[in-house]
């Protein structure tokens, strides 16, 4: 028969597990990353006359867009020119059967151009149009570093292999000065690039994939193919986004994304890539500031330590600075010429 004194250990027995079995699923539910809000039922629209418009994506993260950007034509400020002379004109068809397998010099882009007869433009060799110049290009400079010898030398040959399939003559500048234009050239790019990172922290309870991705895409951010990265998308078609956001790809390539916890997530800005009408930095500040604000965090530097309102005052400052400068070197951040030179 059980005792009075039996009976009380068995019921304090109960109440002590009670009690953590309570505080455990407390204190689980308190850590537990955040989770984003449920989902609305949708609503039937009663007035189906709003147009949906898909969002624009990055053309080298996304699938392309119905009216990319036009591909950009060869520069002399940025692009090492070989003009191949023709006894005649080509047929496109034929200026593109002599190309070569790859489009790459070292780690620079190669291109072929060419003058059409009817329209007088220079532009990548199209079937059924015909041509009476042609002109080989390298680029000068890229964030790889500056053309090399070796590089201009594999340039001289693939030309020349090029020149002599379609029957023309090349005519190539002289080493020596492309290669030094190139290190100039790469010497002012590394002067003047700047891809800003912008680290918002949780202060207290970690996030979820889904509580992130919930909150960026409130500012705008769509998906992007890579996992764990959205894009903030330009405002014109076919351009590169103007923010990057990202966290853990582990952690949304998760089995469970829901149990995945995360503690910081990272802002971007690629500045010589984005036009400066766009207002990229201020998107960049405000964008950081919201996403700070709704999901409890604090925003840091990519060290670690907190940006105040002065440190961002004079980041703005020294951007308009370099906006500037890369103007007056017909190398607008944004412009065909600046996103190929800063890639």
């Amino acid at each position: 028969m059980t005792t009075t004194l039996q009976l009380g250990l068995a019921i304090g027995g109960g109440l002590v597990l009670a009690t953590v079995v309570a505080y455990n699923t407390w204190s689980a539910r308190k850590n537990a990353p955040k989770q984003p809000d449920p989902l609305p039922i949708p609503i039937e629209p009663s007035a189906p006359d709003i147009e949906r418009r898909d969002p624009a994506f990055d053309g080298e993260e996304l699938p392309p867009l119905p009216t990319p950007e036009r591909k950009p034509g060869m520069d002399a400020l940025i692009d090492v020119l070989a003009p191949i002379a023709l006894e005649q004109p080509v047929s496109g068809d034929a200026a593109l059967a002599a190309m070569p397998p790859t489009r790459r010099v070292g780690s620079k882009p190669f291109a072929i151009e060419g003058l059409n007869v009817a329209t007088q433009q220079w532009e990548t060799p199209v079937a059924g149009q015909r041509y009476s110049q042609l002109q080989a290009g390298v680029q000068l400079a890229n964030r790889t570093g500056a053309l090399n010898e070796i590089e201009f030398s594999e340039f001289v040959i693939k030309t020349q292999a090029y020149a002599d399939t379609v029957s023309g003559l090349p005519e190539f500048p002289d080493m020596r000065e492309e290669v030094a234009r190139g290190r100039e050239l790469d010497q002012f790019a590394n002067d003047h690039d700047a891809q800003l990172g912008f680290t918002l922290r949780a202060v207290h309870a970690a996030w979820s994939p889904g509580y992130v991705q919930q909150h960026a895409a409130r500012l705008g951010f769509v998906p992007s193919l890579i996992p764990g990265r959205m894009l903030l998308p330009s405002s014109t078609p076919g351009m590169p986004p103007i923010l990057g956001l990202a966290f853990d790809a582990q952690a949304a390539l998760a089995e469970d994304p829901d149990q995945s916890a995360l503690r910081e997530v990272t802002l971007s800005l690629d500045v010589p890539q984005v036009d400066r009408a766009e207002q990229p930095f201020v998107r960049l500040r405000d964008t950081a500031a919201a996403l700070a604000e709704a999901m409890d965090g604090s925003l840091t530097d990519d060290r670690g330590y907190p940006l105040q309102r002065d440190a961002l005052d004079g980041i703005g400052a020294s951007l308009e600075q370099l906006y500037d400068t890369l103007d007056s070197r017909e190398l607008a951040a944004g412009s065909v010429l600046a996103r190929r030179l800063f890639s």
